[in-house]
């Protein structure tokens, strides 16, 4: 019996039925003949994987491959099919998808590190930089072009379980509190780990009244009444002082007025560093703890403009590029999946390495996953006599 192709074992790990709803609730496929939206999903994670920088790259690849689009479920790859679809088929479909298998993904996902039973989230953005002359749309300054990316991150396995995306003028804070951006509200009695960018002393407000205990770091030019000292503080630990305070300064007393923690602590570099929290169960170093484990959604930033493709883009319109983040932020999902389910003990690098080294091979992904990835590289460069005629 012939073994289905990386690329398929890929595929089913999502529930096409719902798929297909969310295509048919979008009416996805309403006009498509030859390129349908589970192909072009299957194209551009070929395309994501494999690493292709433009819609020729890809084109070309798929190509030398013809023989297996019937296994693979193509049936057309050409540039100008491609393109209409990533500009015209609403990315919302993709969105959509990603939320559905986000949610799947999260009961796999192993429970993070902290010493805490509360759920931890960390909400940040990043900024991609955007050429003018080719997306005129994504003006950012006089002479640069953005996009920026919000998103939430859950501790519980590091995966994204929020994203929206604006231009690169849009601030952090404007994206965190306004209702256009939509996003989804946290659970009761969840940690939020934030960085200055959000401190507006109303959506904090409105944050302690949902039951949600926030972490963010204060500005240098913070006012603060003193109230008293919290408890004694462990030198050893990196904690320097804990105190009580109200916040002072012009309007700041109504926009907050309940009393706040003020802790500050020695970061990695030495550093003093003060975080404002309105959480007064924990202890400090748990606080700092989770400040510091802020770093994992700079972490996630970093991994994602490294190893998936949302810096170079195969369209310029506003849709093209949407769909092309959302269905990297998919990719890396499925990554993360499938680390989960088969316990794999390295890193996302290098099981994306392997998948991508067999991509279209017919073989078992488990069999892969057993090996590491020079050894796969190895057995794949078994040199071949050539015969001249």
């Amino acid at each position: 019996m012939r073994k289905s192709t990386i690329l398929n074992q890929i595929m089913q790990l999502f529930s096409h039925s719902s798929f297909r709803n969310i295509v048919n609730r979008r009416s996805a496929d309403k006009y498509s003949k030859k390129l349908d939206s589970l192909q072009q999903l299957k194209i551009l994670l070929y395309s994501q994987i494999m690493g292709a920088d433009s819609l020729r790259d890809i084109e070309t690849r798929l190509e030398v491959h013809r023989n297996k689009w019937i296994d693979i479920g193509l049936e057309s790859v050409a540039r100008s099919t491609f393109a209409d679809a990533n500009a015209k088929r609403p990315y919302e479909v993709f969105a959509d998808l990603f939320y559905t298998f986000s949610d799947k993904c999260q009961k796999l996902a192993p429970k993070h590190d902290f010493k805490i039973k509360n759920a931890v989230f960390s909400l940040d953005s990043t900024l991609i930089p955007l050429c003018l002359e080719s997306f005129p749309w994504a003006k950012y300054r006089k002479r640069k072009g953005g996009l920026k990316v919000h998103m939430l991150i859950d501790h519980n396995g590091s995966l994204p379980s929020f994203m929206v995306m604006s231009d690169g003028k849009c601030s952090d804070i404007r994206a965190a509190k306004n209702r256009e951006f939509d996003i989804a509200d946290l659970p009761p009695d969840s940690i939020l780990t934030i960085d200055r960018g959000y401190m507006d002393y109303r959506w904090l407000f409105e944050l302690n009244n949902k039951g949600i205990s926030f972490i963010i770091r204060a500005k240098s030019n913070t006012l603060y009444d003193y109230a008293g000292q919290h408890k004694e503080c462990s030198t050893s630990q990196g904690i320097i002082e804990d105190q009580i305070v109200y916040l002072g300064g012009f309007d700041a007393e109504d926009d907050y007025p309940e009393e706040l923690r003020l802790i500050r602590l020695r970061g990695e570099d030495g550093k003093e560093i003060e975080v404002l929290t309105n959480n007064f169960k924990l202890a400090a170093s748990t606080i700092g703890k989770l400040y510091k484990g802020r770093w994992e959604i700079e972490t996630f930033f970093r991994w994602i403009k490294q190893n998936l493709r949302i810096k170079t883009f195969i369209g310029t319109s506003i849709n093209a590029v949407m769909t092309q983040i959302w269905v990297a932020m998919i990719l890396y999902l499925l990554l993360s999946f499938v680390k989960f389910s088969t316990r794999y003990k390295k890193g996302l690098l290098e099981l994306l390495r392997c998948i991508r080294s067999t991509l279209l091979d017919s073989v078992s992904i488990l069999e892969i996953l057993r090996v590491n990835y020079e050894d796969l590289q190895r057995m794949r460069k078994t040199p071949q006599q050539l015969a001249f005629y």
